[in-house]
Parts: C-alpha cells; sequence; structure tokens
C-alpha cells in the first residue's frame, strides 16, 4: 500500500513539532521601516543537523560560520537577518557574525555553539550591529512564528515560501517544514538561496546529510534565475526527534519515505524561487528525457532554462524553439541531432532532428500560460532531469541597475 505524502494548508518551518520561530523590524534594510528583517528558528530539543552551502571561494562569514559549527553536526537555533550579507566584510565580519550568535544565544538561553546564522542582502557592507543588538531584544518566539520568519528573510522576493509535510509510517506520523528565500543570484552551484528545513522525526546523522543532499540536487541545484550564485548561500535541514520514533537510517522502510516527503518539500520550494525570480512574469520548466545519465540530462536542462536567448523568447512570446535546440548543443550533454525530439508545452516541433509541421500560434499560446514547459527526448537511455527557471524581463535589469540606490 503506497503511503501517502500530505501537503499541509499554511504549513510552514514551525509545523512539526517543537520548533518555534519569530521575527522583527530591526531596520536593517532600511531605518525606521516596518519590514521584518531579523529572525530566529528555535528547537525545544536539541537537533541533528546537516547543511548544504555556497560553492563559491568567496564565502560569506556566516557560511564560514555555520561550517565550522556543523563540525559537531548538531544544533539548536538559527538566526537570519536580511538587507546585509556580512560577505567580503573581513575579520570584523567574522566577529559580527560570532556576536550575532552569541547575543541570540543569550536571548533565547542556549549556547552560542548551537547558534547558527545566515545573512543575505549587499555584499561588502557591515551589519549594523547596533540594530542587531536591540533587535533581538523584541523578537518572540511562537509555534506560528515560521511565517514571519519568511517574510524576514526576504530581499527582493515579492512573496514568502513556505511548505509543510506530513506522512506516517507504521503508526509514526512525521511532519517537515520549510522556508526559502530567493528571487536573484540564483544559479545551480549549491545551494543558491537561503533555505532552512525541519522535521520533528529522528533521524541518524549521516543519512540525514545523504537525504539533504539527494534533495538539493534534484530541487535547488535546478533552478537558476540569472546565473548568478551567492556567497551566502546556505541551506539547512534540523532534525529533533520529537516523534519519538527510532532514528531513521539508510536503508530502512522510512528512509525512502522520508526521501520522498523531503524530494516534494524541497521541490516545491525551488519552484517558488523561481517562479519569483526578479522581474519574472513566467515559470519555465525544462525536462530531458531519454540521456546516457543522470548527469547529462540535468547538464542539459540548466544550460536550457538558464540560457538568455530562451528566456527572452518566451518573455515575447516568440515561438524561436531553435535556441532550446542551441542552448542544448553547448551544454557538454551528449546528444544525436537524429534522434532528438523537441516539445514545446504539448506541440512536437522538431522529430528525429526534423522540424515539424505546427501552428505557430499555438506554440505562442503555450508560451502566454503562467508556466511554459519544454520537453526534450534524446532517446540515448534512460535517465532524465527537470530544471526550472523564469523569463527575463526588463524589470530584472532595473531591479539590478539600482539594487543599492
Amino acid at each position: 500500500m503506497e503511503t501517502r505524502i500530505d501537503t499541509i494548508k499554511d504549513g510552514t518551518v514551525t509545523t512539526p513539532r517543537g520548533f518555534h520561530a519569530g521575527a522583527t523590524a530591526a531596520g536593517i534594510k532600511h531605518v525606521g521601516s516596518d519590514k521584518l528583517d531579523l529572525g530566529i528558528l528555535f528547537s525545544q530539543e536539541p537537533c541533528v543537523t546537516a547543511g548544504l552551502f555556497t560553492t563559491s571561494r568567496i564565502k560569506s562569514a556566516p557560511v564560514l560560520l555555520c561550517q565550522e559549527c556543523l563540525k559537531k553536526g548538531r544544533a539548536l537555533t538559527v538566526v537570519v537577518n536580511s538587507g546585509c550579507a556580512n560577505a567580503s566584510t573581513g575579520k570584523q565580519g567574522l566577529a559580527d557574525a560570532a556576536e550575532m550568535a552569541s547575543l541570540t544565544a543569550k536571548a533565547i538561553g542556549v549556547d552560542p555553539e548551537e547558534v547558527l546564522v545566515a545573512s543575505t542582502g549587499v555584499i561588502g557592507q557591515r551589519l549594523p550591529m547596533e540594530r542587531i543588538r536591540e533587535g533581538l531584544n523584541h523578537i518572540s518566539l511562537s509555534d506560528n512564528g515560521g511565517h514571519e520568519l519568511a517574510r524576514a528573510m526576504m530581499t527582493t522576493d515579492t512573496v514568502p515560501k513556505e511548505i509543510a509535510v506530513a506522512f506516517e509510517v507504521e503508526g509514526s506520523l512525521f511532519t517537515i517544514g520549510g522556508v526559502v528565500k530567493g528571487s536573484g543570484m540564483i544559479h545551480p552551484n549549491m545551494a543558491t538561496l537561503l533555505c532552512f528545513l525541519t522535521t520533528d522525526a529522528a533521524v541518524e546523522p549521516a543519512f540525514l546529510h545523504e537525504a539533504l543532499r539527494r534533495a538539493g540536487d534534484i530541487s535547488f541545484n535546478m533552478v537558476s534565475i540569472d546565473g548568478d550564485t551567492s556567497p551566502s548561500d546556505t541551506l539547512l535541514l534540523l532534525a529533533n526527534g520529537m516523534a519519538g520514533n527510532t532514528p531513521i537510517v539508510s536503508g530502512s522502510p522510512s528512509a525512502d519515505l522520508f526521501q520522498q516527503a523531503l524530494d516534494r518539500a524541497c521541490v516545491h520550494l525551488a519552484k517558488a524561487v523561481a517562479r519569483d525570480g526578479e522581474g519574472a512574469t513566467r515559470l519555465l520548466e525544462v525536462t530531458v528525457n531519454g540521456a546516457k545519465s543522470r548527469t547529462d540530462a540535468a547538464q542539459a536542462a540548466r544550460t536550457i532554462v538558464s540560457s538568455p536567448l530562451w528566456k527572452t523568447a518566451v518573455y515575447g512570446r516568440d515561438p524561436n524553439w531553435g535556441r532550446v535546440v542551441a542552448a542544448l548543443g553547448r551544454s557538454g550533454a551528449e546528444v544525436e541531432e537524429t534522434r532528438l525530439d523537441v516539445r514545446i508545452g504539448e506541440i512536437l516541433v522538431l522529430k528525429g532532428g526534423m522540424p515539424q509541421p505546427y501552428d505557430e500560434s499555438d506554440v505562442v499560446w503555450v508560451m502566454e500560460r503562467d508556466e511554459v514547459p519544454v520537453t526534450l527526448e534524446l532517446n540515448l537511455g534512460t535517465a532524465s532531469a527537470t530544471a526550472w527557471g523564469c523569463d527575463l524581463t526588463e524589470k530584472y535589469v532595473m531591479i539590478n541597475s539600482q539594487y543599492t540606490t
């Protein structure tokens, strides 16, 4: 019997048992603003914790602090701010991140080594520590506070992005919740954003890391907004074990279901990031089937979804599918043109490398939808992958030409 994974209405990162959060407007984004920009996520019980971080060789101070803290594989708390990335800030940036952890620990009564830090916003500016010191005193934690946390993480995001899913194994109910922020500077180079995931399941540490890596590979590592990657990228998964189960280990009956639920949550959040790309009007979805390897399929899908030419074509409703084929050809994936089939939505435009008769207005109609799907059949193997992105508009240029002014 197949186990059902339910999406919880209005679910968030504090939906799993034992997690609380809250946020405040500390004036980090704009002095005197009422926009939330400083938040805390807290677990009643210690958490087995896994993390994935930016692969940029320039890493923000919070990323460096988290990587050091997670050597122990446990945490209780995450403190996050928006408006300032605390990246490229030298030794003082590291000291500020450490103080942020220490202040949070004091405010809620935990050990500073159990506090993880994340920051997002402008690079090259110091954190306004006086505002953070004051702001942390005004955060009230609640089991519904995940909604506030999701808003406090936002920079150019237009909407908060949250989810919670639940599933049952052998009489035990497990929940996974999450929040993510991301709208620009998003490209597949793990982790491409800030994302905090929680679960009340007890999970063995090695499997938790394995599950997070797998989920990240098919979700956040398959999103591209603009081809850029942040020095602040952080993806965290905290498991507090309050479901009371025997810890889930790799290969156990519950491991597969846990992975499926985590995958669903991460894919949902990844698509929410792509849908809310800076200036975007449409979600792009590119699926590559029949590749010789998963690596080939993923590389092809990511290359197409990040192609400026295809992104602008979709924005203009221009049925120029040759741009899809051109991006595939330069992707590095193995391709035989005479085996290639391409569909825009349901419309077959290329079969066996040969253009097919179709009505251009039908393709334009597909490109006018909120979601524009493209499917490629390489017919070389059995591997598949799907990537997500958004169209490229004048508004993207406007947002990023005025970001600090």
